[in-house]
C-alpha cells in the first residue's frame, strides 16, 4: 500500500525535541501518574500493589468491563458492546477506514483536518473527494457543496468535530443536516471526535454515534484526558455491520489492549468529571490568553476556536509556512506547526492547551520574531 507522507507527524517527529516552548502540542497539558492519583483521589499504593501481582497475559481481549463501560458513558445510549478499543485515536481512524473502505469506494472528506481522514482512504484505493473548509464560513462545511459531492457511491463521509487545526465546532443542527445527506445515500459518517467535550461553552457535545444509525465515532484518552502515553483509543458505533467488520479486522492487527493501558484509562474514566474539569479550565483560560495576543499583535489573525485545543493562525508576512516555522524555532525555540501541512499556506497551527507559562513564553517569542519579519 502506497500512502502519502504524514506531514504533521513528520514535522513533529523531526522538530519537537528541539523546542524550548512547545506550543505545537495538541494534548491538554499531560499529567504524570502521580498527578492523576491526586486529581482522582485514588489510592496509588493499592493500585500498584494490585497491578504488580497480576500476570502479564493478553488481558481482556476486547477491553475490561470497567474500561468499556467508562468509554460508553461518554456517549448517549451506548453499550459496552458498541465500543471497540484501539491503539490511540490514530489507530481508531486507521482501523475504521480499513474495515469500511475497499478499492473503488468513494469517500468525501473535509480539509483542513487531520491527514488520516483523506490520505488513508486514498491509499486504500478509494476515490477521495475533498470538501474545503473556508475561513469565511468559520471553517464549517458548506452543506450545499457537501451535498453536491456525496452520491449513492459514497461509502463514507469523513468529518472532524471539533476540527483540528481550526477549533471549529459543528453543532447538533449542522450534524443533523449532514446526517440527512448521508442517510439519503446510505453512507457512513466517520467522525474523528478526539477533542470532543473540550468546548468553550458549557453543554453536552453530541457525537455522531449518538445521532446516526451509521455514525462512527473515534476518540482516545490522549487529548481530553491528558494521557497520550497510554495509547488508548476507541471506535464507538451502534451499527452492527460496521462492528462485525471492525472486530474481525481487529483480530489481525491488535488482538487486545495493553493491560496497564486498560487499568490507567479505567481509573481516569471512573473520575471523568474531575479530569474534564481540569482540562476545561486549561483550554478556557489559555484560549483567553491566545485571543488577547491575537487582538494586540499586528500581522496575525484567526477564527477564534469554539472547541478543542488548537487554532489556525494566519499571518500577513511574505514567507512560506514551513520557512516561517523553521526560522521561528531556530531563532526563538518556539515550536508551531506549518499551515501547509494542512493545505493552508501563510498560516500555522498553535496548540494552546499546554502549561500556561509555555504558552505565554511561546507567544512572546512569536511577537519578537514577527517584529524581525
Amino acid at each position: 500500500m502506497e500512502i502519502r507522507p504524514f506531514q504533521v507527524e513528520e514535522w513533529m517527529n523531526s522538530e519537537e525535541e528541539k523546542a524550548k516552548y512547545n506550543i505545537a502540542e495538541t494534548c491538554v497539558d499531560s499529567v504524570s501518574l502521580d498527578e492523576l492519583f491526586v486529581i482522582t483521589g485514588e489510592d496509588k499504593e493499592k493500585f500498584f500493589s494490585s497491578f504488580s501481582s497480576r500476570r502479564l497475559t493478553y488481558g481482556h481481549i476486547k477491553g475490561s468491563h470497567e474500561l468499556l463501560s467508562g468509554i460508553a458513558s461518554l456517549y448517549e445510549g451506548m453499550n459496552e458492546s458498541d465500543v471497540i478499543t484501539t491503539h490511540g485515536a490514530a489507530g481508531a481512524n486507521y482501523h475504521a477506514f480499513l474495515s469500511l473502505v475497499s478499492p473503488g469506494d468513494e469517500v468525501v472528506s473535509v480539509m483542513p483536518t487531520y491527514q488520516q481522514l483523506y490520505s488513508i482512504p486514498e491509499a486504500l484505493g478509494a476515490k477521495v473527494k475533498i470538501l474545503r473548509l473556508r475561513k469565511e464560513n468559520g471553517y464549517l462545511p458548506d452543506l450545499n457543496e457537501l451535498e453536491s459531492l456525496v452520491s449513492e457511491k459514497t461509502k463514507v463521509i469523513a468529518i472532524n468535530n471539533p476540527n483540528n487545526p481550526t477549533g471549529a465546532l459543528m453543532d447538533e443542527d449542522m450534524l443533523g443536516k449532514i446526517i440527512e445527506i448521508a442517510r439519503k445515500n446510505d453512507s457512513y459518517i466517520l467522525s474523528d471526535e478526539v477533542y470532543r467535550h473540550l468546548t468553550q461553552e458549557d453543554g453536552y457535545s453530541k457525537s455522531i454515534a449518538d445521532m446516526y444509525e451509521k455514525g462512527v465515532s473515534t476518540g482516545s484518552m490522549s487529548k481530553v484526558f491528558s494521557l497520550a502515553g497510554i495509547r488508548m483509543g476507541w471506535i464507538a458505533t451502534k451499527n452492527e455491520e460496521a462492528k462485525k467488520e471492525m472486530l474481525s479486522e481487529r483480530d489481525y492487527n491488535l488482538i487486545s489492549s495493553g493491560m496497564f493501558d486498560d487499568e490507567v484509562a479505567s481509573l481516569a474514566l471512573r473520575h471523568k468529571e474531575k479530569v474534564l474539569e481540569r482540562s476545561l479550565k486549561i483550554v478556557r483560560t489559555n484560549l483567553e490568553i491566545l485571543d488577547k495576543w491575537i487582538k494586540s499583535t499586528e500581522g496575525f489573525n484567526y477564527v477564534k476556536p469554539k472547541a478543542g485545543t488548537t487554532a489556525l493562525v494566519h499571518y500577513s508576512f511574505d514567507i512560506p509556512s514551513y520557512e516561517f516555522c523553521r526560522k521561528l524555532l531556530e531563532k526563538t525555540g518556539a515550536l508551531v506547526t506549518p499551515g501547509d501541512a494542512f493545505g493552508e499556506e501563510t498560516a500555522f497551527r498553535i496548540g494552546y492547551a499546554c502549561d500556561k507559562k509555555s504558552l505565554e513564553e511561546g507567544l512572546k517569542a512569536l511577537s519578537e520574531f514577527s517584529q524581525e519579519l
